[in-house]
């Protein structure tokens, strides 16, 4: 079963947990600031840097695997995962934290669709084992030079050699070709409500 450590280091990326929540936070909310199904979710910036911070500070760091591509000392772009048998769960004080956190920067609203958007994503989440992208964002000083392929290509090499299934949902149709240039098909289109932006699940076969 894959393992983080089976993960070639890479020039540039740095494997991060806890210390580097912030940094996660702000590069993945700049890279979904136009992104349809999150700006429909969250309704601003501000719940959605909050919400991806408390994310990453109660599941991705310390359950998941997390990586951070930098330039000139900068965070360029930065992705969260999970590897196979690591659980996407919160402590019960950290789920708290997480859904105040978007009530009070998104208001009811936004934490409904919080709710809804959480609970269609594991009902459409394939039973697999399988590594799962979580996110992978490029800040907008980085952007259009391959710096999300630099970031992920290892995982997905470590995924070749080790036979794991890749999973993720896509939340932007302007992202499908990338995703597809790395191997990744479509499984299904499914939507948190009925009125909001689809998100598309797409699975990578190892190669």
């Amino acid at each position: 079963m894959l393992k983080a450590s089976d993960i070639a280091p890479a020039q540039g990326i740095k494997t991060v947990g806890g210390e580097s929540v912030s940094t996660l936070a702000s590069i993945t909310a700049d890279a979904f600031r136009d992104d349809p199904f999150n700006n429909w979710l969250f309704g601003g910036f501000d719940p959605m840097q909050r919400t991806f911070a408390n994310l990453a500070r109660h599941i991705y760091a310390p359950n998941g695997f997390c990586q951070i591509l930098n330039e000139d000392g900068e965070g360029r772009a930065a992705a969260m995962w999970l590897m196979p048998g690591d659980k996407a769960d919160a402590t019960l004080g950290g789920t708290l934290q997480t859904y105040w956190g978007l009530f009070a920067s998104g208001g009811l609203g936004a934490l409904q669709r919080g709710k809804a958007a959480g609970d269609a994503m594991a009902r459409h989440h394939i039973k697999e084992p399988h590594a799962y992208l979580f996110t992978v964002g490029v800040a907008g000083a980085g952007r259009g030079r391959g710096l999300g392929r630099r970031l992920v290509e290892p995982v997905l090499q470590a995924c070749d050699r080790s036979g794991t299934l890749t999973y993720l949902e896509n939340s932007n149709p302007a992202n499908r070709r990338f995703y597809a240039s790395l191997g990744f098909e479509r499984v299904e289109l499914f939507h948190a409500t009925p009125d909001s932006p689809p998100l598309e699940a797409m699975q990578r076969l190892p190669r």
